[in-house]
């Protein structure tokens, strides 16, 4: 596969099929040709016009940056200022960004110079494509900016490294390396100067956030329906009630989410008998009722079953709004200053600030606390599954094994209390924070790649715990399957239950790995197998 970008039309899948292997292959990327048409044309205006010492001042194009703006930089001095301008920002620190960010990066920046609005020469979105697509990561420290001038910090040590900064490394074929060494063994010359505006376009741009974003809003798009089916699931284990699904309730607050959340549910359970009151008469081994006494008439469940549509419904319309600011963002110009066709054969220079990340901080902070509240609600369905008291007789702690000896599911449960306890603290917003830099020059940031670093984080932790709801809920099925018989649970239901049973047989015989098999359900998540066993049944459950 392979994908053109052109500034305007490249989508969070396609970047997610540049940064992700599939199959053990990632999709390559490549430079529409009139895109490239209209940078080579813009540049050698710029070269013919621009670039003498007589030209007006322009920000970074002949100027120095920040407070130095009105100092002059001669054209005797340009390939020493942009090697100069990339190692005074190579200044991050911590841990480098994962392989899939820092493609994700790769190709956004390239993306953002196929607009047209930053003016750097062609050769260096080939530079970035040829590396990208040769499987050459540079090294990137993930702390260091503050999203304005955007990610100043980490796209300097990018930067650095397709140039074949001594200094700079990258990780080729899994070595982390120096970065000339790389780029030679793949086959690329170490050296590649930098002319006029081109370090400045490199550096200049809330990229590693977007990246970031494109990344977490992917991840949360797949895993909220996978969040619908272990709470259908779990409705299965405790037989419980449909009615709060009816149509007819969400069409008096009809939210489009909402709505949409109880429409997959009903889908999900469609031909249940096990979330009938004639279920409810079977006693489980727990139950604390006397045989043959009939339980007292459910009329409503507790909130984390009955409210679902109330709390995952809010997500799938945060997830609308932030994938139109992220949609936008991926093909906008998010440098400074950026360049424009004055309709008269040439090109003006404007200065502005589109590199400001508060879009970015904003959704990302929004996504946290949404997918953090998913993750909330989830696990007390969790704590529900474990205590006979609170599941209407389901084995405590799902356990078959002889208690005492053995524990069961219990400890998954705490595991995953504790990152929602994680979330909990990582969901208070980063965008209302900032501290001016560099003389007061940016007296005003955005935060925004820590507002995605955390979200992502959030993410990440919110899909093991919908993964370990889908493990525990299959193993409180299989641990009731002879009780039940008579009373199948529903077709999507069943076909979810087969598809984790085809990865993780029921703990029947006490205590084992459960690390394991929460690794287990968290790849089946990931992989997408167990929405396609549902929607095969069920036909396609709603984004």
């Amino acid at each position: 596969m392979t994908v053109t970008i052109d500034g305007r039309t490249l989508t969070g899948d396609q970047v997610a099929h540049v940064a992700r292997s599939h199959g053990g292959r990632f999709a390559t990327a490549a430079l529409d040709e009139a895109a490239r048409a209209r940078i080579a044309t813009a540049r050698t205006y710029i070269d013919a016009n621009f670039m003498h010492d007589d030209a007006p001042l322009m920000y970074s194009f002949n100027t120095g940056v920040g407070l130095f703006k009105d100092q002059r930089v001669l054209m005797s001095e340009m390939a020493e200022y942009q090697m100069k301008t990339v190692y005074a920002h190579a200044t991050g620190i911590g841990e480098p960004f994962g392989e899939d960010v820092t493609r994700a990066t790769m190709l956004l920046r390239a993306n953002a110079f196929a607009s047209n609005y930053s003016g750097p020469r062609v050769a260096v979105v080939d530079r970035l494509l040829e590396c990208l697509n040769a499987g050459l990561h540079p090294v990137i420290p993930q702390k260091g900016s503050v999203g304005a001038s955007g990610d100043l910090a980490p796209l300097a040590h990018l930067a650095a490294a397709i140039c074949g900064f001594p200094e700079a490394q990258m990780v080729y074929r899994g070595r982390r390396m120096p970065a000339r060494a790389a780029l030679s063994e793949a086959g690329l010359a170490p050296d590649f100067p930098l002319s006029a505006k081109d370090a400045s376009a490199l550096i200049n741009g809330s990229t590693v956030s977007l990246a970031l974003a494109v990344l977490a809003l992917e991840d949360a798009k797949r895993i909220l329906k996978h969040a619908d089916i272990a709470m259908t699931l779990s409705l299965e284990c405790m037989r419980g009630e449909l009615a709060a699904f009816d149509p007819r309730v969400h069409a008096a607050r009809p939210h489009a989410g909402q709505a949409a959340t109880a429409r997959n549910i009903l889908r999900i359970a469609q031909g249940s008998q096990r979330c009938s009151e004639a279920a409810r008469v079977t006693i489980y081994p727990d139950e604390a009722r006397a045989p043959g006494k009939p339980p007292a008439p459910r009329v409503q469940d507790v909130y984390s079953l009955r409210c679902t549509p109330q709390v995952h419904g809010p997500m799938r319309d945060a997830l609308g709004y932030i994938g139109q600011v992220v949609g936008t963002e991926i093909n906008s110009a998010t440098d400074n200053p950026l360049i424009f066709d004055d309709g008269v054969g040439g090109y003006t220079c404007i200065s502005g600030g589109h590199f400001h990340g508060q879009y970015i901080a904003q959704v990302m902070d929004l996504l946290a606390i949404a997918a953090t509240d998913l993750g909330s609600i989830s696990e007390r369905r969790l704590a529900r599954l474990i205590d006979p008291t609170m599941s209407y007789g389901l084995p405590r702690n799902l356990l078959a094994g002889k208690r005492g000896l053995n524990t069961g599911f219990a400890t998954v449960q705490c595991s995953m209390s504790a990152l929602v306890m994680e979330n909990r603290t990582l969901s208070t917003p980063g965008s209302v924070d900032s501290i001016p830099g560099k003389s007061n020059a940016e007296d005003h940031v955005s935060n925004s790649t820590w507002c995605g670093r955390k979200a992502r984080t959030v993410v990440e932790n919110l899909e093991q715990i919908v993964a370990c709801e889908i493990l525990m809920a299959g193993q409180a099925l299989s641990l009731i399957a002879d009780h039940a018989r008579e009373h199948p649970i529903g077709r999507g239901s069943q076909a979810a239950l087969d598809a984790l049973r085809s990865v993780v047989p029921p703990a029947l015989d006490g205590d084992r790995w459960y690390h394991t098999e929460m690794v287990a359900a968290l790849e089946l998540v990931r992989s997408g197998a167990l929405v396609s066993a549902v929607e095969a049944v069920t036909g396609p459950l709603e984004p």
